[in-house]
């Protein structure tokens, strides 16, 4: 029981992991797009610099979507794992062998929780460039 626990901790330690890396791109996002606006509206408002700001949104929500993607992958690891007797416990850390049970990349991409943080970032982005053309 006792090799059962160890590995499931180390899944989870993964799975807390990615969900730290997709909490802290939020932030730098937030922090990047807000900055690039504001320096923009200093330089005259220049829209064309506004342009720079979609850059680090467009990036990290693909970073993002990746992350999420790995954490969906190491929950279904995580799930296979508690259904295992102790003699079958091997550490493995492989999930790719979940990859069409979670939807895969683009499913990430495109789930709730990023379509509802990334558009309304971009959305305001395109705002800032339409309301200083």
């Amino acid at each position: 029981m006792e090799e059962k626990m160890r590995h499931l901790e180390m899944i989870q330690n993964v799975i807390s992991r990615m969900a730290s890396n997709s909490f802290l791109l939020k932030g730098w996002t937030v922090t990047l797009v807000v900055g690039l606006l504001a320096f923009a509206n200093i330089k005259e408002m220049n829209a064309d610099f506004m342009f720079l700001a979609l850059v680090p949104a467009l990036f990290f929500w693909v970073l993002d979507g990746y992350f999420i993607h790995q954490e969906r992958l190491y929950v279904k690891l995580y799930e296979h794992v508690t259904t295992l007797n102790n003699n079958q416990i091997d550490f493995s850390l492989d999930a790719s062998q979940y990859e069409e049970k979670t939807g895969g990349l683009v499913a990430a991409f495109w789930s709730n929780t990023l379509k509802l943080f990334y558009m309304p970032t971009l959305l305001v982005v395109f705002a800032a460039i339409v309301a200083y053309r």
